[in-house]
C-alpha cells in the first residue's frame, strides 16, 4: 500500500510539472507570433537606412576612409531566462570560434542576458555584462540601458578612437550553427553606384557618416534583439515540448506501475477474504 502512495504522490507531481511545462509552452509561441509582426517591421527600417548608407558611400568614400579603424567590440545577445537547452552554450561556443577566425586581438565584449553572463565569467575580456528583454516589450528599456554603457565604453576610449562592433546572436532560421554575427557598416568595395548623381547633403560628409552610422547601430539593434528573443522562444518551445513528452512517456509507466501493484493489492484482499471464509466454515 505505502509503494502505491508514492507512486500516486509522484504521478500527482509529474502532473502539475507538465502543467507548468505546457503553460511554458504556450507563452513561447504566443510570444513568437508577436515578435513576427516587429521583426517584420524592423527589418524594413533598417534596409532602408542600409540602401541611403549604399549611395552615400558610393560617393563619398573619403568620409569611410576618415572614420579609421577603432577598438574591437562584440555585442553578443543571449538568453535572460532559462529553460531553453544549450542555446547559450552553443552561444559562447561559437563567439569563441569566431573570434579566433576574425580578430587578429582579442575584442572586448558586451554581454546580454544573465544566463549568457554565466558563460563568461572571469572572462577577462568582458567590458559590461547587461540583463536581457524577456518579453518584446521590454526591449526598448534594455536597449535604452545597452546605449548608456557603450557611451561609457567610447568615453573611456582615446580621442579620435571610435568603438568598431560585432554584433552576434542566435538566429531564429536553423543554418549552420545557427548564429548570426552582423558588422555594421562593413561595405563591399567596388560596388557601382546605383544613382547618377551624389546625394545633396546640408552636412559635412564626415558628420554625415557618423550619425549616419550610430542611427544604423540604433535601428540594427531593434532588429537584432527581437530575432534573439525569437530564436531564444523558438528554443524553449521546441525545449518544453521535448520535455513534455519524456514527462508523457513517464507518467504513462508510472501509471502501469501504479495500476499493477493496484492489482496485487486486490488479489492479496481476496486471498485473505477466502482465507477468512475457509477459517469461518471449520468447526
Amino acid at each position: 500500500m505505502s509503494r502505491r502512495r508514492e507512486l500516486d504522490d509522484r504521478l500527482h507531481a509529474l502532473r502539475d510539472i507538465n502543467g507548468i511545462l505546457r503553460a511554458m509552452k504556450n507563452l513561447a509561441l504566443m510570444e513568437q507570433q508577436k515578435l513576427t509582426k516587429f521583426l517584420t517591421t524592423q527589418r524594413r527600417v533598417v534596409e532602408s537606412i542600409e540602401a541611403a548608407a549604399e549611395d552615400f558611400f558610393t560617393f563619398y568614400p573619403e568620409a569611410a576612409r576618415q572614420l579609421g579603424k577603432g577598438t574591437a567590440v562584440w555585442l553578443i545577445i543571449g538568453s535572460e531566462r532559462g529553460f531553453c537547452g544549450d542555446y547559450n552554450e552553443r552561444l559562447r561556443e561559437s563567439v569563441e570560434r569566431h573570434i579566433r577566425e576574425r580578430a587578429p586581438y582579442q575584442p572586448r565584449l558586451v554581454l546580454i542576458g544573465r544566463k549568457l553572463g554565466t558563460k563568461f565569467a572571469q572572462d577577462r575580456r568582458v567590458a559590461a555584462s547587461l540583463a536581457g528583454p524577456t518579453v518584446a516589450e521590454e526591449v526598448p528599456a534594455v536597449l535604452l540601458g545597452l546605449m548608456a554603457q557603450l557611451r561609457e565604453l567610447q568615453a573611456s576610449q582615446k580621442p579620435g578612437v571610435r568603438l568598431e562592433f560585432t554584433i552576434v546572436h542566435q538566429s531564429p532560421v536553423s543554418e549552420g550553427d545557427g548564429v548570426r554575427i552582423h558588422e555594421p557598416m562593413k561595405r563591399v568595395p567596388g560596388r557601382p553606384a546605383r544613382m547618377s548623381y551624389p546625394p545633396l547633403l546640408n552636412l559635412d560628409p564626415f558628420a554625415f557618416a557618423t550619425d549616419l552610422i550610430d542611427h544604423h547601430l540604433f535601428g540594427l539593434l531593434h532588429e537584432v534583439f527581437y530575432s534573439a528573443l525569437m530564436a531564444e522562444n523558438l528554443r524553449r518551445f521546441q525545449h518544453m515540448d521535448q520535455a513534455i513528452q519524456r514527462l508523457e512517456k513517464d507518467v504513462a509507466e508510472l501509471a502501469l506501475r501504479r495500476n499493477s501493484l493496484r492489482q496485487e493489492e486486490i488479489t492479496e484482499e481476496i486471498e485473505v477474504i477466502m482465507l477468512s471464509a475457509e477459517v469461518l466454515k471449520q468447526p
